[in-house]
């Protein structure tokens, strides 16, 4: 049996973080092209070299992911650009950070009013610089305010290790309570910030954005991590009786194997099937007009009122109003 490949991480973002840097040098290997990809550890060896240049601090994660620019995180950043809510962006940032980065994972969950946006490194502490982090937190709020405005700032945000320098640049760039030593990297944000529409959206540009990040994702997951592999599998099986035995059996793996791979990458299989069930009954609410009870067997849920449930907690809504609000031709 074959070893997952490592994590790599897509050119384009390299370059972005050699030119937010005051010094903006490095070599470019042999990178031709945005969506090439590098091994992590080439990834980490760049960092090196950044947090080893002159000038060089403890908030220069942060300055590198608020200098992050569309073109920094490739498709994905266009995607957010086209996305018709933070809602949507951060979703598109669940599914495909894989394209920029399969070093972490970003996942969003909602309740009691609010979403959390994590960032779940797959790599060992030791091979991460915590200003690597810093940049990818940093970059996914510069990130929403591309869509929310220069002066939006979240809830809350927290770091999983110590502070290493002054508290005051990170106070000043979030615009809200910033925590260390916490359960985890994370960015809270209001439900409210999260569902509020763009007033020009363009579902269209959108689409084909997706279409061309699906078609990359697919390339990537040919070779790529064991839970991307998963969630392509996800993504065209029925989901009323999936279980770990059928991606198992696909990737010639035993269900304890693929368990073990998937918790080693930061997620499980609880955590894909539960997204994929979102994502699906997302598209069926939106595209058809199949009452609850038809959708509930669809998505591998028990009936109306588990949906009901289920959808409440990953949209902070029930499906009923989600449908309403994103059937086409509704009012935006």
């Amino acid at each position: 049996m074959s070893t997952a490949e490592p994590p790599s991480v897509t050119a384009s973002y390299a370059l972005a973080v050699l030119s937010a840097t005051a010094e903006g040098t490095g070599g470019s290997g042999s990178w031709t092209l945005p969506t090439d990809r590098l091994e992590y550890g080439e990834m980490r060896a760049l960092w090196d070299e950044v947090l080893a240049a002159q000038g060089a601090g403890p908030h220069t994660g942060l300055l590198v992911g608020d200098r992050i620019r569309p073109d920094g995180l490739h498709i994905l950043g266009h995607l957010v650009l086209t996305s018709s809510s933070l809602a949507e962006a951060a979703q598109a940032a669940e599914r495909y950070h894989p394209l920029v980065s399969q070093a972490g994972t970003v996942t969003l969950e909602r309740r009691d009013g609010v979403g959390r946006i994590a960032y779940r490194p797959t790599v060992g502490p030791p091979a991460m610089h915590p200003q690597q982090v810093e940049a990818v937190v940093s970059s996914m709020v510069r990130a929403a305010r591309w869509l929310a405005g220069d002066g939006w700032a979240p809830l809350a945000v927290s770091f999983a290790h110590p502070r290493a320098g002054s508290a005051e640049p990170y106070a000043r760039f979030f615009g809200c309570p910033v925590t260390f030593d916490a359960p985890d990297h994370a960015i809270t944000v209001a439900d409210a910030d999260l569902d509020r529409r763009r007033p020009l959206y363009d579902p269209a540009l959108n689409a084909l954005h997706r279409a061309y990040a699906d078609r990359l994702l697919q390339q990537l997951s040919a070779a790529g991590t064991v839970a991307e592999r998963v969630r392509q599998w996800l993504e065209r099986a029925p989901l009323a009786d999936a279980g770990p035995e059928g991606p198992a059996g696909e990737l010639n793996l035993s269900v304890r194997t693929l368990r073990r791979a998937l918790h080693a990458e930061g997620t499980s299989w609880r955590t894909l099937l539960d997204t994929a069930r979102h994502g699906r009954a997302r598209r069926l609410l939106e595209t058809t007009a199949l009452p609850l009870d038809r959708i509930a067997p669809l998505v591998g849920l028990s009936g109306a009122a588990a949906l009901v449930r289920a959808f409440t907690r990953w949209e902070g809504m029930p499906p009923g109003a989600y449908r309403s609000r994103n059937r086409p031709g509704s009012p935006g």
